[in-house]
């Protein structure tokens, strides 16, 4: 049997960074999840019985003042579950008031850069999140507009700012810790000690959940879920589907079958690749189904983007029914969802953005059940684990690609026509980032076809041509992300080759929108 899998929970209280806190536990080597608010005690407790233990509790930010009417609350049995608890802005404030302390509003916020002095006595061994290793006066990031002016009863203050009498407290007895600093944030400099302190020294968590860990877990339970059954996956040329496919032929080994649905909106050589990397260098029994006439077909007239994103996901499935035909004991179906994929595409407490390919667009009747063996982690993680299983680096680097493929960066109704002027520009955008030397440090550099056209003057004749959109953001892990600062002179060598290259482009423009307001597709 797998081994308990010690968990940290990250409780969501509406925080913008409520993401990077779940990232920054696991980049000490701690497994955790985000969960609502809502959430009870009594759901925190049946985690044991299926094998995901609650070791830690961190309470993030959130926008709301603990003051107004409907604030987001927690279940009060929680505080006495016993497992220890930090809370983190908001989440501070909440501790605080729910447990004797104080919450005032003093008319003066603080946000930015602060200063944070740490108790002396704390500093000499009088606190558990806070070491003599660590500088006394450290700078911390702050965004808060109420103060905690009293800890909870039972805490003592560990480090305050020149505004904030009570910036970080500390019930080491009851496992109670609240910072009013945000320490998951790079403006924190030491914040991820302090994360560490509290997973390490107060929840008494090892650094134990590596990418081997990983691996050897999601064998166990794909082995104990498909049993001697066969699974079908589907691969879309992506990052996500072929860490998926390497990782669940690890697991059972030739009962996996890869289905390589052609769809003819794939990047341009992509294809090919995918079939040289899994038939020949894998091993892994591949059919190769070239269906880009059936979902051309299935798309004319479609300009939705939801309505899109729908027919591609349901076309996918019936090409594997029809692929499996073969494979009549083939009872399942392996998808390279992520867990920003579950997110986005709408949980009970989080708004629908767009429903994902691999997520929300599968129809009802599909006949598969689903194997997801990455759905818990982050695209950097899924990179890591890749390697891990030995793909090569042209398939673990290859920069995120959503399943409805160019569909998605089409705007409008997508034809051959288009998809063939969007391939070669898009090409021209990823040839360029590569020779700048930027492929590791931009996320996702793509071209984007808008439906329109504009006017425009080439060889002293007056065109009406195509735009194409050139998109290129830098994130972490697709929750969040800022447009890329590229250099002129690149951005000014992709339009010229764009425009000279490909036939009915006759203008460029660049997208410097971030994530959030927009989306990193546009689509």
């Amino acid at each position: 049997m797998t081994d308990a899998l010690d968990t940290v929970l990250v409780v969501d209280f509406g925080a913008q960074y409520a993401q990077l806190i779940a990232r920054r536990v696991r980049e000490a080597r701690v497994y955790s999840e985000i969960v609502p608010h809502s959430i009870t005690a009594a759901e925190i407790t049946a985690r044991a019985s299926e094998g995901r233990p609650v070791r830690g509790i961190v309470f993030s930010g959130g926008p709301a003042s603990v003051h107004v009417e409907g604030a987001p609350s927690i279940d009060p049995a929680v505080h006495e579950l016993g497992i220890p608890i930090l809370g983190i802005c908001y989440g501070a404030q909440l501790l605080a008031r729910d447990l004797g302390g104080e919450v005032a509003r003093t008319g003066r916020g603080e946000y930015g850069r602060t200063e944070l002095t740490v108790d002396a006595s704390a500093h000499h061994g009088g606190s558990t999140l806070f070491t003599a290793a660590q500088p006394r006066t450290q700078p911390v990031w702050m965004s808060h507009f109420d103060t905690i002016t009293v800890p909870p009863t039972g805490a003592v203050v560990v480090a305050s700012t020149s505004d904030t009498p009570a910036a970080a407290y500390e019930d080491r007895a009851a496992g109670r810790y609240g910072v009013q600093f945000h320490p998951e944030v790079v403006h924190t400099p030491h914040g991820q000690e302090v994360l560490e302190h509290f997973l390490y020294d107060a929840c008494g968590l090892a650094p134990t959940w590596t990418m081997t860990s990983i691996i050897d877990t999601q064998i166990e339970l794909i082995r104990a879920q498909v049993g001697s059954a066969r699974a079908i996956c589907g691969l879309s040329g992506g990052v996500d589907s072929a860490v998926a496919a390497a990782l669940v032929h690890r697991a059972i080994g030739s009962q996996l079958t890869c289905v390589f649905v052609d769809t003819g909106l794939m990047r341009q050589g992509e294809g090919e690749q995918v079939v040289e990397t899994f038939q020949r260098h894998q091993g892994i029994e591949l059919i190769h189904v070239r269906a880009e006439d059936r979902f051309f077909e299935r798309l004319a007239g479609i300009t939705e983007p939801e309505a899109k994103r729908k027919a591609i996901g349901e076309l996918f499935i019936r090409v594997f029914e029809d692929a499996s035909g073969g494979l009549e004991d083939a009872e399942f179906l392996v998808q390279g969802t992520l867990y920003p994929d579950v997110i986005e595409s709408g949980t009970k407490d989080a708004a629908k953005i767009k429903s994902h390919h691999n997520v929300g667009g599968l129809p009802d009747d599909m006949q598969f059940a689903l194997v997801e063996p990455l759905r818990a982690l982050f695209k950097d993680e899924v990179r890591r684990v890749g390697t891990e299983l030995g793909l090569p680096d042209e398939i673990v680097w290859r920069q995120p690609f959503p399943g409805p493929g160019l569909g998605v960066r089409i705007i409008g109704e997508v034809t051959p026509e288009k998809v063939a002027m969007l391939q070669q520009a898009d090409a021209i955008v990823r040839e360029e980032v590569k020779a700048a030397g930027l492929e590791r440090e931009i996320w996702q550099a793509f071209a984007v076809l808008p439906d329109i056209r504009s006017v425009g003057v080439m060889g002293d004749e007056r065109t009406y041509g195509h735009p194409i959109i050139i998109r290129a953001v830098t994130s972490e892990d697709a929750m969040t992300a800022d447009w890329a600062r590229l250099p002129y002179d690149l951005l000014e060598r992709m339009s010229s080759r764009i425009i000279n290259e490909v036939a009915g482009i006759n203008r460029v423009a660049y997208d410097i929108t971030s994530k959030p307001p927009g989306t990193i597709e546009w689509e």
